[in-house]
């Protein structure tokens, strides 16, 4: 969820299994509740779409995954991503945030192994507004998405190629050689 729609790890932690909206948008939504505020404001609420593969990926965690970690549906503010550990009342219990980075890490040494030691969720959330902006995705629209109050901190998200520059003249002269074949 980090890589794929730039969630913090609170954000995906603090999720219920009844956050996710299928219904809604055209790829369903998170109700992400428990959104990082600015200023000491408090909580941040915000719906998510899942866009950029997230609808694929949480579906088939929900069906194939979620079940085999014996987490009860109905039960209600059921954890999305449910620990292995029960309470008292044999419920299943959230994941904790130090959960995602271990596995994040461990993840990174057995497939990453250039990026152990460097890969954590919030460099996702990095690489998911950098690859979202090179897909053409407008900054407002990663800033909304990511939940960030200033534009300047979504820029500060953003990394672009060395050839960025080139790239978009190349576009701008492709663009405007469009309009000048309309005009003639």
């Amino acid at each position: 969820m980090a890589s794929d729609v730039g969630l913090r790890i609170n954000e995906a932690r603090m999720l219920d299994l009844a956050d996710v909206h299928w219904e809604l948008g055209r790829f369903g939504k998170l109700n992400v509740r428990h959104g990082k505020g600015s200023r000491r404001r408090g909580a941040k609420p915000r719906l998510v779409p899942l866009i950029n593969g997230a609808d694929r990926s949480l579906g088939w965690f929900i069906t194939d995954v979620w079940g085999q970690l014996d987490a009860d549906h109905t039960r209600p503010g059921a954890p999305l991503f449910p620990s292995e550990r029960k309470g008292r009342d044999g419920s299943g219990l959230r994941t904790t945030a130090e959960v995602f980075r271990r596995s994040l890490a461990d993840a990174a040494v057995a497939h990453l192994p250039g990026w152990a030691g460097k890969l954590t969720p919030h460099v996702l959330r990095h690489y998911c507004a950098s690859q979202l902006y090179r897909s053409g995705m407008t900054l407002f629209a990663i800033q909304e998405l990511l939940g960030h109050a200033w534009t300047g901190t979504t820029a500060r998200y953003v990394h672009v190629d060395a050839s960025h520059v080139e790239d978009a003249w190349v576009t701008g002269q492709q663009r405007a050689g469009e309009r000048w074949k309309g005009l003639g």
